[in-house]
């Protein structure tokens, strides 16, 4: 004969199941369910939307370009705008400081509204080809003959340096220098093989010296170089930053006696 022992609940393992008066199970009740709903739904409504709605509404200001610019390009203030975005899930590593941006140069092209990132933009142009491959139309490359040794700073000149011309009329016998090239940007000095000096290996001495220079300049230097002889003086040599200052008086006499 078999028995058949069914487990009974003990007081002791027996679960307590919460009832109502009634001695329904409360938890198991559609209203109680539709009125924990409700709760649940004010809260998120009430308290976690709020903050929600308040993180994704803050702003931040951010640099973006304002016009379209070419590789190579210096910023000015007219080639950006600060403006307030959304600083919900902005993207990490934009830049917030113009003044990190003004004087510096693009490392490709820059659209209209692009935001602008660290890896844009550089303070380097530090090559003959990095500065013939900025070039935009609005500066241009010359190249002037060196008329002997002393006349090109012996032989010294460097891509970067900013020189002062010294024009010397045989005619009138004197000289003087051209408020218009008064600070000019070199950029190489090659020689009679067509060797930048950065890529000369043994002491062959330049008989050219290529500058950066706007239109009124380039005609100038054009005109000396068939009727006067050219003295070339170095003005600084260094960091861009203030070679940059030599350049920017430079541009504000050409700004200061444009006619019109």
């Amino acid at each position: 004969m078999k028995f058949n022992f069914k487990k009974r609940d003990t007081p002791e393992t027996k679960p307590a199941v919460k009832k109502s008066k009634s001695g329904k199970n409360i938890f198991a009740s559609r209203s109680f369910i539709g009125i924990l709903c409700i709760v649940l739904a004010l809260i998120v409504c009430f308290g976690a939307a709020p903050i929600i709605n308040r993180v994704s509404d803050e702003k931040t200001e951010i640099v973006r370009m304002r016009n379209t610019v070419l590789k190579g390009t210096q910023l000015t203030e007219n080639d950006i705008e600060v403006v307030s975005v959304g600083a919900y899930n902005l993207y990490e590593g934009v830049i917030t400081d113009k003044s990190q941006v003004i004087g510096k140069y693009t490392t490709g092209d820059m659209y209209k509204g692009e935001y602008i990132f660290a890896e844009h933009i550089t303070s380097d142009i530090n090559t003959a080809n990095d500065i013939l491959g900025s070039l935009n139309g609005e500066k241009k490359a010359i190249s002037i003959t060196i008329g002997s040794f002393a006349l090109g700073l012996s032989g010294k000149l460097e891509t970067g340096d900013i020189i002062s011309v010294i024009v010397y009329d045989s005619k009138e016998g004197y000289a003087h220098t051209p408020p218009e090239l008064r600070y000019v940007r070199v950029i190489t000095s090659t020689t009679s093989q067509g060797i930048d000096k950065a890529d000369r290996t043994d002491n062959t001495q330049p008989v050219t010296i290529t500058v950066l220079v706007n239109q009124k300049q380039a005609e100038l230097l054009a005109k000396y170089e068939k009727t006067s002889s050219m003295h070339f003086t170095l003005e600084y040599r260094g960091d861009m930053a203030t070679a940059q200052r030599f350049l920017n008086m430079q541009e504000e006499y050409f700004a200061a006696n444009t006619e019109g």
